[in-house]
């Protein structure tokens, strides 16, 4: 017999810069729940037949306006009850971006703003612990 899976895949991506002597992670305000108003890491459902590599530049630029052309995968976070909805895995993703590189909330992002990794709102999911792995790889 054979089993259908009820298993959704997402994209996170996890965008920092250097601004000064601190490092800046870009986090985006929810405009829908799961999570409304909480600040959350870019991304979102990769759609059929998509890569996802060209999932995560996608959602990066819908949410935010940043047009990359490179990202690298970071991991995959697939902890059940990760997310409310349903069973849903994330593959991760990050890069490093310029100084200057300014974001515009756009989409499902209510807002969009630059946080010093040292003074970090709540944030929703488990995105907390990609940021943490992200951190504990590339700075």
């Amino acid at each position: 017999m054979m089993r259908v899976s009820n298993i959704f895949l997402t994209v996170d991506i996890v965008l920092f810069k250097k601004q000064n002597t601190a490092t800046k992670v870009l986090l985006i305000k929810r405009k829908n729940e799961p999570f409304k108003d909480c600040w959350a890491l870019p991304g979102g459902f990769v759609d059929q037949d998509e890569d996802l590599h060209a999932a995560a530049l996608r959602e990066l630029e819908e949410e935010t306006s940043i047009k990359l052309t490179a990202l690298k995968q970071l991991g995959a976070f697939g902890t059940p009850k990760r997310d409310p909805r349903s069973h849903v895995v994330s593959v991760a993703y990050f890069a490093y971006v310029a100084t200057d590189t300014t974001a515009v909330a756009q989409d499902d992002a209510k807002d969009v703003a630059w946080f010093d990794l040292e003074n970090l709102p709540e944030i929703a999911f488990d995105h907390a612990d990609i940021l943490k792995l992200a951190c504990s790889r590339y700075l």
